[in-house]
Order: C-alpha cells, then sequence, then structure tokens
C-alpha cells in the first residue's frame, strides 16, 4: 500500500550537519580584530546589515560572508583596516572552508533507516562547490536519490524544483531547521513539513511569530525523531497498518 509521503526532503546546514557554529565563532574573532575601532554589537549589527545587502549579489555561503567581513572592517575603519588584518579575515573565511563536516548525532542512522522507505532528496542553498565538497566530506551522499543546491528557498523554486523531478507537493515533506527556507515555504505550495530547530539560528532566517504560529506544520526536538514521526504520519493515512 502507498505511503502518504513518497519524498523527504532534508536542509543540509544545521539540519543534517553543524554550520551556524562555525559562523557564529568566526563573528567573535572578527569582532575581536575590530575591538580597537567599535564594540562588538556595533560589529554584529553592521555586519548583518552588509550581508544582508550583498546577499543579491554574492548569494549565501562562506566566501560571501568573508567578502562581507573585509567590507565592514573597511566602513567601520573608515578605511584605516591595515593589510594584515584583512589577511586575517581572508584566513578566517579559509579556515571556515577547510574545517570539518561534522554531522549531527543521529543522522546517518535516521537517513539509513529512512532512505529504504522514502526518496530522499537534499536541498540546500549556498555556494555550489563548498555544498558539494561539504556533502561530499560529510559521508552521507549516497542517502540521497536527489540533491539540489540552489540560490534561493522560495515556494516557486519548490514548485519548480518538484515539478522537475515529477513530485507532487502533497506527497512530498521537507525537514529542516529554518522556519523560512524550510517550512513556510514548502506548507504554502500544499506540502508537509517538519521543523527541527538548531540551537542558533541567523537572523535573517528568523520569521514573525504570526507566521510561524498560522503554519501548518510538525516540529521534533531532534532528527532522532524523525523516524517515529514519519511511522504515525502513514498510520494516519493508513489505519489499518
Amino acid at each position: 500500500m502507498e505511503s502518504m509521503i513518497d519524498v523527504i526532503g532534508f536542509d543540509a546546514d544545521d539540519t543534517l550537519w553543524h554550520n551556524e557554529s562555525l559562523y557564529s565563532l568566526t563573528q567573535e574573532r572578527f569582532a575581536e580584530l575590530l575591538s580597537p575601532y567599535e564594540h562588538s554589537e556595533s560589529v554584529y549589527r553592521k555586519l548583518f546589515e552588509t550581508e544582508t545587502r550583498n546577499l543579491k549579489l554574492f548569494g549565501y555561503g562562506i566566501k560571501g560572508f568573508t567578502l562581507s567581513m573585509i567590507e565592514t572592517a573597511i566602513e567601520l575603519t573608515r578605511g584605516e583596516i591595515c593589510g594584515p588584518d584583512i589577511q586575517f579575515i581572508i584566513n578566517y573565511g579559509k579556515e571556515m572552508l577547510a574545517s570539518p563536516v561534522r554531522p549531527l548525532d543521529q543522522v546517518q542512522t535516521v537517513l539509513e533507516e529512512l532512505s529504504t522507505i522514502y526518496r530522499l532528496m537534499l536541498i540546500t542553498k549556498g555556494d555550489l562547490f563548498d555544498q558539494e565538497t561539504k556533502l561530499a566530506r560529510s559521508g552521507l551522499a549516497s542517502y540521497f536519490e536527489i540533491v539540489e543546491i540552489v540560490s534561493e528557498k522560495t515556494e516557486m523554486m519548490y514548485r519548480d524544483l518538484l515539478g522537475k523531478h515529477g513530485i507532487e507537493a502533497e506527497r512530498f515533506l521537507m525537514a529542516g531547521n529554518s522556519l523560512r527556507s524550510d517550512i513556510l515555504p514548502v506548507v504554502a505550495i500544499g506540502g508537509h513539513a517538519v521543523y527541527i530547530p538548531y540551537h542558533i539560528t541567523w537572523q535573517h532566517e528568523t520569521v514573525g511569530e504570526n507566521k510561524a504560529v498560522a503554519a501548518d506544520y510538525h516540529q521534533i526536538g531532534h532528527i532522532g525523531d524523525l523516524p517515529d514521526l514519519m511511522a504515525k504520519l502513514d498510520r494516519r493515512k493508513r489505519p489499518n497498518i
């Protein structure tokens, strides 16, 4: 008998492996570097403003983040930042790109179990090369039948992506840590979604409480709870099983 859901899509960063904690640590180092010029809160605020402004040019990812740090440093120091300090910032970015990929607890076990029942799809946004290499280094690539690296996650993107692969929205479930990118757009097009919060959320990915409350999605505390939730969803549609 057919399941209610045929395909499970997974976000990558902070859903399958740690990512935002790396950005957070680098921001702390960046603020310390600029401490002779500005207080840390001013540095964080200015960096976020610069990142947001640059998204349409650089997109998501470490390379764009590094360029935004350099631009922020130049603006906050009124051009006084020296060459060696610029090199420090460039090195921060290189260290982030070379950082080990650390899957979250139970991720591999969950993917191994669910891949025997559902088609698994990885949908992540960011720099193509960076995301491809992170997936390869994670050791998780073999579990995914489909891998899509996109510039943004919107309702239109999900519609186009599901159409491309012949997947009906009502038979698709997306699991991720961002309400803005992984949950609300999927629910809006008639799909299912499971919100798995990460302990750090980038400010750009937050949404208003009213939007979150109004959406119909599931929430679990850990990715390890996903197989049990999927079993319940299937029983809800298949009462004789």
